[in-house]
C-alpha cells in the first residue's frame, strides 16, 4: 500500500483512460470504497488532473530507479564478461547468479535389481 504524497510513476493505463503513461504523480487519497476497482487518486501535477487508478498503473519512483540500476549493472556486467572472456561470470549472470546445480554423473550402468531397489528406497524415505 502506497502512502499518501508518495511519488509515484505511471506506468499502465488497464482501464484505458488516457493516463499520461511515464509521467510522475503524488497518492493524494485512497477509495475506500469497495465497490470500486480503484485503489488509489493520484495528482498529475503536468496534466494538472487527478485520476482514480489501480494499484497496478502505478509504482513508486524509487522501486523503478532501483530495477534501472539493476538493469545498467547486470549490462555492464555482461559486457565485463565478454569483454574479458569470462565464460564462468557469463553464465553465472545469464543464469540470474545461482549456484550452478552439478549433477552427479554416474558413468557405470544400474543394473534392474539397483535401479527397482533405490526406488523402493526413496518411496519408503
Amino acid at each position: 500500500m502506497l502512502k499518501l504524497g508518495e511519488r509515484i510513476v505511471i506506468v499502465d493505463d488497464r482501464f484505458e483512460q488516457n493516463l499520461p503513461l511515464g509521467e510522475y504523480g503524488f497518492v493524494i487519497a485512497y477509495d475506500r470504497n469497495n465497490d470500486s476497482a480503484f485503489d488509489y487518486i493520484i495528482r498529475v501535477p503536468k496534466a494538472n488532473r487527478q485520476f482514480y487508478v489501480p494499484a497496478s498503473d502505478v509504482e513508486l519512483e524509487e522501486t523503478l530507479l532501483e530495477m534501472e540500476a539493476d538493469r545498467v549493472e547486470r549490462e555492464a556486467l555482461i559486457d565485463f564478461a565478454l569483454a574479458t572472456r569470462n565464460e564462468e561470470l557469463f553464465k553465472r549472470i545469464m543464469n540470474g547468479n545461482q549456484e550452478p546445480v552439478m549433477e552427479e554423473v554416474n558413468k557405470e550402468v544400474q543394473t534392474r535389481e539397483d535401479f527397482i531397489r533405490q526406488v523402493n528406497l526413496k518411496a519408503w524415505i
